[in-house]
């Protein structure tokens, strides 16, 4: 089996973040990219079932859309383990084109298991997992915490109200994964970055697709409230601001 691992290039967490001129950007310049975390959990997962040769896993790929300027996260992912890339040369502001671009890879090349992170760090939109299904039309598990490979099937895990759930799913199909599905991310070696310049990244040119959303204009959140603090002998005063001001009660 031949499984696809989705990545996408975000801002690490820790970055402050700048609107650039027009506020319909981010300013790109100081920002230190990084492999989107949930990404990089279901890449380490998937490297996990490789390396068991019970499970039948022959390769792992990373793919991603986005511009050249986005190689070196490609190249880290490729230095944690994976044995090759995709690039689809496409701006991936949009989730449904960026879903568009990654189904006509698959449909190519032919993987049977897929994997994509719940969501971004950066635009949180959690589509592109369902929207790949779609566009292929077939299977695909939502909030994917557990992954394995029994008697030649993979089994998911997910959580739900009350309990644990077990599917199993036939090949092939889109696990869209949350946290869980790795204890903590695979660290690159020293002769996995040296292996991973080697390594291929193959490119793709984006088909045609429409994009469906926009980004109108980005706002930072107001500044929070300077903290008011209410003597424990003036009840009145704290109703007052709760009623009228905070206007929670």
């Amino acid at each position: 089996m031949k499984i696809l691992v989705c990545i996408s290039n975000v801002p690490d967490t820790t970055t402050k973040i700048k609107l650039a001129e027009g506020k319909a950007s981010i300013d790109s310049s100081g920002i230190q990219w990084v492999i989107n975390p949930w990404d990089e959990l279901s890449l380490t997962r998937a490297l996990e079932l490789k390396d068991d040769i019970a499970t039948g896993i022959k390769s792992v790929t990373v793919a991603h859309v986005g511009s050249a300027g986005s190689e070196p996260t490609i190249r880290k992912a490729l230095a944690i383990g994976a044995d090759d890339a995709i690039r689809i040369n496409s701006d991936p502001s949009d989730a449904y084109s960026v879903a568009a671009q990654i189904a006509e890879v698959i449909k190519k090349e032919g993987f049977d298991i897929v994997l994509c992170g719940i969501e971004s760090s950066d635009f949180n939109g959690s589509a592109v997992g369902g929207m790949i299904s779609e566009f292929l039309g077939i299977p695909s598990v939502s909030s994917v915490s557990e992954l394995s490979i029994v008697n030649g099937l993979p089994v998911v895990g997910r959580e739900i109200d009350g309990g644990r759930e077990s599917i199993k799913v036939p090949v092939p199909f889109v696990a869209i994964v949350q946290k869980g599905i790795a204890k903590e991310p695979r660290i690159a070696s020293m002769r996995g970055i040296m292996t991973a310049r080697t390594k291929p990244i193959r490119l793709y040119e984006p088909v045609a697709t429409e994009k469906l959303t926009e980004v109108a204009g980005l706002e930072k959140p107001l500044p929070r409230a300077a903290c008011k603090f209410v003597d424990a002998e003036n009840p009145s005063l704290l109703i007052e601001l709760l009623q009228n001001e905070a206007k929670v009660i």
